[in-house]
């Protein structure tokens, strides 16, 4: 089983699908990471050499900003705009849309699910 980037890649997938299990490597990061690497993208996970993987290894490294560090900085950039004061920092302190969505209806996965109206009170 190939491991990059502390990521363990599924052996049956062709390496092109198999590297978009890396968080931060989308389809086209992918098959940039294959070119530079000179390596077909029709080849199974299973199927590499151990020279092939560590030549992937070094293109992504040398890419950056993949699985923690991607991770680390994007949290990051989330508190800086909290930590500002900023509209969409607000949002984000609020569980709330932050991308100019509406919350009248809809929304429900950012703000979790319906309250109720709560019953009047017997007089």
């Amino acid at each position: 089983m190939a491991r990059i980037a502390g990521v363990d890649l599924p052996r049956t997938k062709r390496i092109e699908i198999g590297l978009r299990y890396i968080y931060g490597i989308g389809p086209t990061r992918s098959r940039r990471i294959l070119d530079e690497a000179g390596i077909s993208p029709d080849i199974k996970v299973q199927d590499l050499s151990e020279e092939e993987v560590s030549r992937i290894s070094k293109v992504i490294d040398g890419v950056g900003g993949v699985e923690g560090d991607l991770r680390k900085e994007i949290s990051m950039n989330i508190k800086r705009l909290m930590d500002i004061g900023s509209y969409r920092g607000f949002r984000h302190r609020r569980n709330l849309p932050v991308r100019g969505q509406r919350t009248h209806t809809n929304a429900r996965t950012r703000r979790g699910p319906r309250k109720g109206i709560m019953a009047r009170r017997a007089r």
